[in-house]
């Protein structure tokens, strides 16, 4: 029998296998969905996960477009930035990013703050690409489809 060690080996950037993920956004929530992908991005799901290297996967999202936000979210939740002038805090709800021209923004934003801050959560989030329609050119490195609506009931948004 091995003995125990009291070690907490910690994996190199040159030892990370990297795979990929296909997942269909239409009809999911928006918050259930950005958690799953930020922890398959961090690496969280692997058993050699390391806190300070990207050693996460890269995840393809189609029909970005079609997701869902609960109750009143879709009216009533805001995006704000700010244009650098006096006074230039600007506000858009989801309803208008989600009819707009890059709809897949607010799945964008849910997971980018669930990324780490800084060089390490930039890298991360490169591993990240999403579609608005169901068509992808990520077809040559063959992603594994995920099917999140099945890990959770609450996952889907019904009617």
């Amino acid at each position: 029998m091995k003995a125990l060690s009291k070690t907490t080996r910690s994996i190199k950037p040159a030892e990370v296998e990297k795979n990929w993920h296909l997942i269909d956004a239409d009809g999911l929530v928006v918050g259930r969905l950005a958690v799953i992908i930020a922890n398959i991005l961090r690496g969280k799901h692997k058993p050699s996960f390391t806190p300070h290297v990207d050693c996460g996967d890269h995840v393809v999202v189609i029909n970005a477009d079609k997701v869902r936000l609960t109750g009143n979210k879709l009216k009533n939740k805001t995006y704000y930035k700010h244009t650098g002038y006096i006074g230039g805090i600007k506000a858009i709800t989801a309803a208008k990013v989600l009819e707009g021209r890059f709809p897949e923004r607010v799945l964008e934003k849910a997971v980018e703050r669930m990324i780490p801050r800084g060089p390490l959560g930039r890298v991360q989030m490169k591993a990240l690409h999403l579609y608005a329609g169901t068509e992808h050119p990520h077809g040559g490195t063959q992603p594994q489809p995920l099917d999140v609506a099945s890990l959770n009931r609450k996952n889907k948004a019904t009617a």
